[in-house]
């Protein structure tokens, strides 16, 4: 049976891994800009969540709020991706065997295909006025969800990997 082990070992003796861990400050830091990364994406998203859900801002149109925490959401997602890797590369091998790190690896993959597949697709729904039907109500609960759940999954998950193994 063939593994993936081998790539785990070898982000350990790349000389980015050298970097990251000859400096003492280097993981710390990478964890700092990882939570940023993390609260600019759940922030936006809870946002957007509970105005799918009806709780907040009733008047404020779906799209509309979405393009106004567009560049928040991204730069939120941008900051956790690269951070999250460079921490993976740290940690590699040690990650390898530790079961809250593939949960959240499945939690990510789960939350990113959802929020680029349907939840970006009911922000669209809408805008075309769906908003005001029940199916568009009903995607709208089913996307906000969805998307808690998910993200949410991401962020208790990774806080996990340095507690369970």
């Amino acid at each position: 049976m063939a593994t993936i082990f081998p790539f785990f070992e070898w982000c350990e003796k790349t000389a980015l891994f050298r970097l990251i861990s000859n400096h003492e400050s280097f993981f710390p830091a990478l964890e700092t800009i990882h939570l940023f990364g993390l609260v600019l994406l759940l922030g936006t998203t809870v946002i957007l969540c509970l105005r799918l859900l009806g709780v907040i801002m009733a008047k404020q149109p779906v799209p509309e709020l979405a393009g106004e925490l567009a560049k928040y959401t991204a730069s939120g997602l941008a900051l956790m991706l690269s951070s999250g890797a460079l921490m993976f590369v740290a940690t590699a091998v040690r990650n390898y065997s530790n079961t809250s790190f593939w949960v959240k690896m499945i939690f990510l993959a789960a939350a990113l295909i959802f929020h680029f597949a349907y939840f970006r697709k009911v922000i669209r729904m809408e805008d075309l006025g769906m908003e005001d039907s029940a199916r568009g109500r009903r995607h709208g609960k089913l996307a906000a969800w969805g998307a808690l759940v998910l993200w949410f999954g991401v962020a208790l998950s990774g806080r996990s990997i340095g507690f369970l193994g």
